[in-house]
C-alpha cells in the first residue's frame, strides 16, 4: 500500500542555485558561506570625528552623521555638546538596489528648528575597494570635511568604505538599506540576525522521606499531613501521609525542571488538611538550588534534615518572626544523567544528558544555508495593501538561530549560513518562517504576535554524508478552513561526518542517556516535565534581546502536538494499516499458494519446504539472504530527496471542516454547547467501536486461558487428553516427519478442502470467556 504522491504544488522541488559565488565544486567544502548565494553590499563604517566646529549660539555642537546613497539615507545617533564624538556604526547598502554612483557622508549639528550643516565627504563607487574574508578588516582613515562648494573646512571624520558580501563580520550588526524605514533602537534590534542558546535544563529530584515533631494547631485530632513543593511556576504535592501523627512518613519523589542560572529557590511547606478546602501551614523552608548536590549516575544521595520555620524570608521581604516548628528529612539532587526533554520525542534535535562530563565526542557537522523564499502570502495590511516582513528561525540542539528580517517582500533573500555540531545522526533540525510584527518596537507592538508562515523538518539520518542538498520546500500550514500553502523556502543542507566508524557505532547505543532506562520516569511525569521545560525555554528566550517570542518557540517545539485531533487519529490509523499492509500481502500470497492459484509456484514452494525441513540449518540463512537481496534490489529506488511535510499522510487535504475546527479549539473548549455535545457523541461512537475491538481481543485471550482452567470441564478434558496423545506421538515420531505432514496438510489441494471452519477453530470458538460475567 504505497501512499499516493502529494499534489504537485505541495511537492518538494530540487534546485540548482549558484552557491558560494560558484566556488562549490561537487560536494567539497571550499570556503565559509559556500552554501548560500553571494550578496554584494557597500559597507560604510563611521568611526568618529574630531575638531568639529560649534554651530549653536553657545558654541557647542550636537553632531550626528548622515550616510546617503541615492534614495537611501542612514543616520547615526547624536551626541550632545561633543566636538570629538565616537559612533562606530556600520551601514550596509545592497548592491542590487544601488541607484547612484556617488556616496555622500554628511556631518550635521542637531538643532530644534533645523539641523545645521557642518561638512561632508564624497566617494565615487567605482573607486571603492573590495574586501573578502578572511582578509583583515579594512583600516579606517581620516577624511577632511568639505563644505557644499567642495572647499576644506574645520573638522575631520574617520571612515572605512568597502565592497563586501554577507560573510563580512560587520554584516550582522549593520544598519541595512532595505530596512531604512524601521524606527527606534527596539525596531532595529528586532530585525537583526541573532544566535540564541537554550538555557541549561536540569531535572530536580526531591525525595520527601519524613518529618518530625510537627506542631499542629489542633492538638485534639490526628493531622492529615502532606508536603507541597514550589519551584517558580511549578507546584507539586505529596499524598497525605498514612502515618497519622506528628512524625509522618512519605518516601515520595517529586520531579521539577530547573534552568541555569538558578534564579528561584525551592520552597517546601508541610501542611495539614484541616477541612476539605482548608490547609494549615505547619512549617516552611527555602532551599537555594546553587547548593544542591548534582549526581551523574544512579548512586543514592545522602539525606539531609532541614529545619521548618513558620515564616520563610524571601529576598526583598522584611524579616518576620521566625519560630522553630519541626524538621523534615529529604534527599534533593540535580539529575545530570537525564536528558531534559523539551521537544516531542519524535523529532528531538538533541539527546545528550544535562551534565557535560557525560557527553560523547561529536560525530560531524551540520551546515544549513537559508537562501530565500518565494511566493509568500501577505500576512498583514499596511497602508491598504498586503505585506510580509519575513524572518527564519532554525533550531538544532541547544542552538537557535534567527535570520534578519527582510522588510516588505514576498520573495525575501536571506543567504545566511549556520553551523551546528552533531552528536547523534537520529535527530531532526527544524526551520520555521515567521512574519515580524514588531518592526517599530514600543507599546504598540508589545501585544502583537509574530505570525507563523510555515516550517520544515529535516532528519539527519535521511541525508547522505558530505552531499549538498538544495531544495525548495513547501511551507504548509493547517488552518481551520483546510491546509494552505504559504509559499516555499529554499534551503541548502550538508551533513559532514568526521568519523564514519563513530557514526555507525552510534546506531548500537541507546537513544536516550542510560538513566532513562535505569531509573525511568513515568509517562505522566515526562509529559508534565516536558510542558514545564518548554515554558522555561520560551520564557528565557523571550527575555533575550531581540526576544525570541513565546509563540515562535512554542511553534518550533510543537507544544500542542499531544492534543486530541480526529485528523491526526485517522492519519495514525492509516499509518498502522500501511505498516500491516506488508503482512496482509504475505497472507494473501500464502492463501493463493494454499489454493493452488498458480500450480508451478505452489510446486516450487513444496520443493523449498521439503529442502528446509530436511536441512533445517538452512532456514535462518535463507531468510537473511532473502532480506539482503530485497535490500540490494530496493537500493536502485532509494530516496534521493529529504522527506518533507506530506498532506496526504497527515490527512490534511481530506479533513472535514468540523474536525479542523475541533483541532483548533482551545483547551478547555470555547465552542457552543450544542457543538460540544455533537462532538462528544461522535467521540462516544468512535470509542464504542474501539471498545468492541478491545473486548474481542480480551475474549480471545481469555479463551486461551480457559484451555487449562477447567472453566468448561469437558473442553479442558478433551484438550488435556489431546496434549497427552500429542506428546506420545511426537516423542515416537521424528520431528521432520511431523513437520512434513503438517506442511503438506496446510498446502493441500483445494479438492481436499472444505469450506466449513476447521476442527481446531471450531473447538477454540466454543471455549468460554469472561464476557458472561460482565455487567
Amino acid at each position: 500500500m504505497m501512499p499516493r504522491p502529494p499534489p504537485e504544488d505541495f511537492a518538494l522541488k530540487e534546485t540548482n542555485p549558484h552557491l558560494g559565488g560558484g566556488k562549490v565544486s561537487g560536494d567539497k567544502l571550499t570556503s565559509t558561506y559556500d552554501l548560500v548565494e553571494q550578496m554584494q553590499y557597500l559597507y560604510v563604517r563611521v568611526v568618529k570625528a574630531k575638531d568639529l566646529p560649534g554651530k549653536d549660539v553657545t558654541g557647542s555642537c550636537d553632531p550626528y552623521v548622515e550616510v546617503k546613497l541615492g534614495n537611501y539615507l542612514g543616520k547615526t545617533r547624536f551626541f550632545e555638546k561633543k566636538s570629538n564624538p565616537e559612533w562606530n556604526q556600520v551601514f550596509a547598502f545592497s548592491k542590487d538596489r544601488l541607484q547612484a554612483s556617488l556616496l555622500e557622508v554628511t556631518v550635521k549639528d542637531k538643532d530644534f528648528v533645523k539641523d545645521d550643516f557642518i561638512g561632508k565627504v564624497f566617494f565615487d563607487l567605482n573607486e571603492i575597494p573590495k574586501r573578502v574574508p578572511p582578509d583583515s578588516p579594512l583600516a579606517p582613515q581620516w577624511y577632511r570635511l568639505e563644505d557644499r562648494q567642495g572647499n576644506k573646512v574645520k573638522g575631520e571624520l574617520m571612515l572605512a568604505v568597502w565592497m563586501g558580501t554577507q560573510a563580512d563580520e560587520a554584516f550582522p550588526e549593520a544598519w541595512h538599506s532595505d530596512a531604512a524605514f524601521v524606527s527606534g533602537a527596539d525596531g532595529l534590534a528586532n530585525i537583526r540576525s541573532k544566535v540564541y542558546l537554550s538555557p541549561k535544563l536540569w531535572y530536580l529530584r526531591v525525595n520527601v522521606i519524613e518529618a518530625q515533631d510537627l506542631q499542629p494547631g489542633d492538638k485534639g485530632r490526628y493531622p492529615e499531613v502532606f508536603v507541597k513543593a514550589i519551584l517558580g511556576n511549578q507546584a507539586l504535592r505529596t499524598r497525605i501521609s498514612q502515618a497519622r501523627g506528628i512524625n509522618p512518613m512519605w518516601n515520595e519523589d517529586l520531579m521539577f525542571v530547573a534552568a541555569e542560572p538558578f534564579e528561584e529557590p525551592l520552597i517546601l511547606s508541610v501542611e495539614d488538611r484541616v477541612a476539605p478546602n482548608k490547609d494549615e501551614v505547619l512549617g516552611k523552608c527555602a532551599i537555594p538550588l546553587q547548593y544542591v548536590d548534582r549526581r551523574l549516575d544512579h548512586k543514592p544521595v545522602n539525606g539531609r534534615w532541614f529545619n521548618l520555620e513558620k515564616h520563610v524570608i524571601i529576598e526583598g521581604e522584611k524579616k518576620k518572626e521566625t519560630k522553630f516548628a519541626s524538621r523534615i528529612h529529604m534527599r534533593i539532587c540535580l539529575e545530570g544523567g537525564y536528558h531534559v526533554l523539551d521537544e516531542s520525542t519524535h523529532y528531538s534535535s538533541d539527546l545528550r544528558p544535562t551534565a557535560k562530563q557525560l557527553w560523547k565526542s561529536s560525530i560531524g557537522v551540520l551546515e544549513l544555508g537559508i537562501l530565500n523564499a518565494h511566493g509568500l502570502m501577505p500576512m498583514k495590511n499596511k497602508d491598504g495593501r498586503g505585506t510580509t516582513d519575513a524572518y527564519c528561525v532554525a533550531k538544532y540542539g541547544q542552538k537557535w538561530v534567527r535570520t534578519r528580517t527582510i522588510i516588505d517582500s514576498f520573495a525575501p533573500k536571506w543567504n545566511e549560513q549556520y553551523t551546528w555540531e552533531v552528536f547523534d545522526p537520529c535527530t531532526v533540525i527544524t526551520i520555521g518562517v515567521f512574519d515580524n510584527c514588531h518592526l517599530h518596537g514600543g507599546d504598540k507592538a508589545a501585544g502583537a504576535k509574530d505570525t507563523k508562515i510555515g516550517k520544515v523538518r529535516i532528519r539527519l539520518s535521511t541525508l547522505e554524508t558530505d552531499r549538498v542538498y538544495t531544495h525548495s520546500y513547501p511551507l504548509l500550514v493547517l488552518h481551520p478552513n483546510g491546509v494552505k500553502k504559504m509559499g516555499e523556502i529554499h534551503l541548502a543542507v550538508r551533513f559532514s561526518c568526521s568519523s564514519l566508524l563513530n557514526m555507525m557505532h552510534m546506531y548500537s547505543h541507546p537513544l536516550l542517556p542510560k538513566m532513562h532506562y535505569l531509573h525511568p520516569l513515568t509517562v505522566s511525569q515526562l509529559d508534565s516535565l516536558r510542558h514545564q521545560a518548554t515554558q522555561i525555554v520560551s520564557m528565557r528566550l523571550g527575555r533575550a534581546e531581540p526576544p525570541l517570542r513565546k509563540e515562535v518557540v512554542e511553534y518550533m517545539l510543537d507544544v500542542g502536538s499531544h492534543m486530541w485531533s480526529m485528523r491526526r487519529s485517522k492519519a495514525n490509523f492509516f499509518r498502522i494499516m500501511n505498516v500491516l499492509g506488508g503482512l496482509i500481502a504475505v497472507g494473501k500470497w500464502f492463501d493463493q499458494i494454499c489454493n493452488w492459484k498458480n500450480p508451478i509456484i505452489t510446486v516450487l514452494i513444496h520443493i523449498l519446504f521439503i529442502i528446509l525441513v530436511l536441512y533445517p540449518e538452512l532456514i535462518l540463512p535463507t531468510i537473511f539472504l532473502y532480506l539482503f537481496l530485497i535490500g540490494v534490489w530496493y537500493y536502485r529506488w532509494r530516496p534521493r530527496h529529504p522527506p518533507h511535510m506530506d498532506t496526504r499522510l497527515s490527512h490534511a487535504d481530506s479533513a472535514h471542516p468540523d474536525e479542523l475546527d475541533e483541532e483548533f479549539d482551545t483547551f478547555p473548549t470555547s465552542r457552543p454547547s450544542d457543538i460540544v455535545r455533537m462532538r462528544y457523541d461522535r467521540l462516544r461512537s468512535i470509542a464504542g467501536r474501539i471498545q468492541t475491538v478491545v473486548g474481542d481481543l480480551a475474549t480471545q485471550g481469555e479463551r486461551l486461558q480457559s484451555l487449562l482452567s477447567w472453566r468448561d470441564p469437558r473442553a479442558t478434558a478433551l484438550f488435556v487428553i489431546f496434549c497427552l496423545v500429542a506428546a506420545i506421538v511426537l516423542y515416537v515420531t521424528p520431528f521432520q516427519v511431523v513437520a512434513l505432514l503438517a506442511g503438506f496438510y496446510i498446502l493441500r489441494h483445494p479438492r481436499f478442502r472444505h469450506k466449513l471452519p476447521s476442527v481446531p477453530l471450531n473447538f477454540f470458538r466454543r471455549l468460554p470467556a469472561r464476557t458472561d460475567s460482565m455487567l
